[in-house]
Parts: C-alpha cells; sequence; structure tokens
C-alpha cells in the first residue's frame, strides 16, 4: 500500500466546501470519485485543511493511500483529466506511511482580501468583500495584535465546529492595505486590505469571524482594546459578523 501525497489550487465558489457533504458537491468527494474512476479503490481523501462552501485554496495538501501501481506523474494527469477545470492537481507524490496532510502540518495560513472603494472591478468580486465605508487600517493593526499567541476562539468558533479544543495559537496576523490588485494581464488600481493570518490550526470560521470583527474594528464600531475582551468572554454573540466565504484563500501548508 502507497500513501500518495496531493498538492492541490481550487476555486471554491461552486463546492459545498472541502468535506463531503450528505447533499451538493465537494472537493473532497469529486477527487474520491474520481480517483475510484481511476483505480477502481474506494479511498478516503485527507484533507490539510476542511475549508468551508466558497472558500478557495492557492495549495491545499491532501493524501490517500493506494494499492495503485500507476506513477505519479500518470496519476496527476489523469486526475486533471477527469477533475472539473476549477479543481487542479499541481503536484502528486509518493510519502511515507507516517505522512498526514493535518497532523504533520506545523502551521497553515490563510489570506483574506477585502476591496474598500465605491466599486469593484467585476473579475474579482467572486473573490473579494467588497466594502464601501472607510476602514482604518492602523486601529485593524493594533487590534490585530490581540490575536497573536495562545488563546481560546471560542468567540470566533462557528456553529458545528467538531474540534475537540477552541485553544489555538496564533504566530501571525498582519493586515496590510494595497493600491492596486494584479489580475492575469492587468492591474487593477483601488483600494484592497489583505489580511494574513498563520496559525497552528484554526477552528470552524474562526478566520472569517475573525476578519469580521477586524472590519468592525475599521469602521469605528468596536475599540482595539476591545479585543481582548472579546477572546475573554469566549461567547461567539461577543465577536463581529461573519465575513463572506469568497475572499477567503487557504495560502498554505507549512510542514
Amino acid at each position: 500500500m502507497r500513501r500518495i501525497r496531493l498538492t492541490l489550487q481550487y476555486d471554491g465558489s461552486a463546492y459545498n466546501g472541502w468535506q463531503v457533504q450528505p447533499s451538493g458537491s465537494t472537493i473532497q468527494g469529486l477527487l474520491q470519485d474520481c480517483i475510484h474512476r481511476l483505480t477502481g479503490e474506494r479511498v478516503k481523501v485527507i484533507g490539510a485543511g476542511r475549508t468551508d462552501a466558497g472558500v478557495h485554496a492557492i495549495e491545499q495538501i491532501a493524501a490517500f493511500d493506494s494499492g495503485s501501481g500507476l506513477c505519479t506523474d500518470v496519476m496527476k494527469r489523469a486526475l486533471n483529466a477527469l477533475l472539473p477545470e476549477d479543481i487542479r492537481v499541481a503536484g502528486v507524490s509518493e510519502v511515507g506511511a507516517d505522512f498526514h496532510p493535518r497532523y504533520s502540518a506545523q502551521s497553515k495560513r490563510y489570506v483574506y482580501l477585502i476591496a474598500n472603494m465605491t466599486d469593484v472591478p467585476v473579475f474579482l468580486r467572486g473573490y473579494v468583500w467588497w466594502i464601501r465605508f472607510p476602514l482604518d487600517i492602523a486601529a485593524m493593526r493594533t487590534a490585530s495584535a490581540s490575536f497573536l499567541g495562545s488563546h481560546d476562539f471560542s468567540s470566533f468558533r462557528g456553529a458545528g465546529c467538531g474540534a475537540k479544543s477552541p485553544v489555538r495559537s496564533v504566530s501571525c496576523l498582519e493586515a496590510e492595505r494595497f493600491r492596486e490588485a494584479a489580475f492575469l494581464f492587468t492591474t487593477f488600481q483601488g483600494d484592497f486590505i489583505r489580511v494574513s493570518i498563520e496559525a497552528n490550526a484554526f477552528l470552524r470560521h474562526m478566520v472569517r469571524n475573525i476578519v469580521g470583527t477586524l472590519v468592525e474594528v475599521g469602521r469605528g464600531k468596536t475599540e482595539p482594546p476591545r479585543v481582548k475582551a472579546i477572546l475573554e468572554a469566549r461567547e461567539r454573540k461577543a465577536a463581529g459578523p461573519t465575513a463572506p466565504a469568497g475572499g477567503l484563500f487557504l495560502e498554505k501548508i507549512i510542514y
């Protein structure tokens, strides 16, 4: 039996997230179906991060066990021929049996994109949170510091989260403003904010709830020092709204 590691990219707009659901199309479900068509095996593909419905991945890592003798290059080409065009296998390799996409990871990094302007380019609409009112980036940066370190993130935990512990360790949280965004062969001028967050692991909706809270800080509805009190409250209702899924990208898994 071989353990096969996949490096994936996907546009999550059309899917009900990573994990197989009772209804609706998912990334994990499509991969498992395609592997069955390719090898005849019913396998479980384990992902490093269980991205929510509508969330994208620049780099997702997954793995499955297979008795197939197909070489990794053939697997990559065949899977890409079977998968829809908004899911791509960027790499396939054989790894040791002790490799686990989730438990072997040291940390995971997400990025969230905000378009802070009166209008947004049509090509970016599905991949940003469009916010028309001004945001105070300095206040958002000040508030970001409160999330660093190990905390109980119950206030930022989405309903239905199956994690045994709400404690997570955030090593980096940055909010940066940019005056342009590149897309294919052009660059759009405007006002863009990128929130980057890296942690050892994440709770369900944790990144989107943190971003929603930072936006409340940016618009002056929440003072930066209050973030510590929100964390200490350990109640979801204490934090800000859940940011839309379309602006969130799983950027990288660090091993």
